[in-house]
């Protein structure tokens, strides 16, 4: 008894050693992005928020925002049609040729980015989609598809085939069973597939560097280029706006789950 005692504090420590790995840098930006002064520090000179007004008034940065958000978006809707096609196709035909094609589909998360998005350039220079929107788009589904697929296939390894069995000896079509049966028990796939696809476009980092120049602005990628060229506290505070809205995303779904 006093050993699993043990034991469990041990794993109590661990788990607040994480936490606090993980919160300390977020409770380092926050103050940093309050600073009045025009490089990286803590405030000297009490509070400021002069780089949240820069944020919210600097044309640059509100337009890579809603790139990045109008970007995911688009992404999150794209791969979640074909993620989902994808997952439901593979788990109606259930051979040795749709398991090939799942572990085909999930290669994507085991390739390193900077391979991905040398493929990306070489491909997308023929394709002439090189600092165009629409090569970000298809990037970036093509990185997303994987979770998307993962999320579905996850959900319907709940759902009975005797159930799809029956529907179709009743003479339902396929098209039917898939609308009728099939899609509501994917249904929690496909909502975190969704949100995973989002998370996915509108962070990434790498392949952006690789396939856009100056016509295409996303917010990782500016956020990037305020690092190399000069540590503007706006950053920090672009971290700060970004950590409260998912915050208060997380606090929102909590509440509604419990109502």
């Amino acid at each position: 008894m006093q050993a699993r005692l043990h034991f469990r504090l041990i794993m109590q420590t661990g788990a607040w050693f994480v936490l606090a790995f993980l919160l300390l840098p977020l409770l380092v930006i926050i103050p940093v992005s309050l600073t009045g002064n025009e490089y990286i520090s803590l405030p000297s000179d009490g509070l400021s928020f002069i780089h949240y007004e820069n944020y919210f008034t600097n044309p640059k940065w509100l337009a890579a925002t809603w790139t990045s958000i109008w970007v995911a978006v688009t992404v999150a809707a794209v791969a979640t049609v074909l993620g989902s096609a994808f997952a439901i196709g593979c788990w109606l035909l259930s051979d040795f040729w749709a398991m090939v094609a799942r572990w085909v589909l999930i290669t994507p998360i085991l390739v390193p980015p900077v391979v991905q998005s040398l493929g990306f350039y070489r491909f997308w220079v023929d394709l002439g989609l090189i600092d165009s929107h629409l090569g970000v788009i298809l990037a970036h589904t093509l990185l997303a598809l994987p979770y998307v697929s993962i999320t579905v296939f996850a959900a319907l390894a709940n759902l009975d085939r005797r159930i799809v069995q029956a529907a179709r000896g009743l003479g339902a079509s396929v098209w039917l069973t898939v609308v009728s049966i099939i899609a509501p028990a994917a249904r929690p796939g496909m909502i975190a597939g969704a949100v995973f696809a989002f998370i996915v476009s509108f962070d990434e980092i790498v392949g952006v560097l690789f396939i856009t120049v100056r016509n295409v602005q996303t917010l990782p990628k500016l956020i990037w280029q305020g690092i190399q060229e000069s540590v503007d506290p706006t950053i920090a505070a672009v971290a700060t706006i970004l950590t409260v809205v998912t915050i208060a995303i997380m606090l929102s779904i909590s509440w509604t789950r419990k109502r």
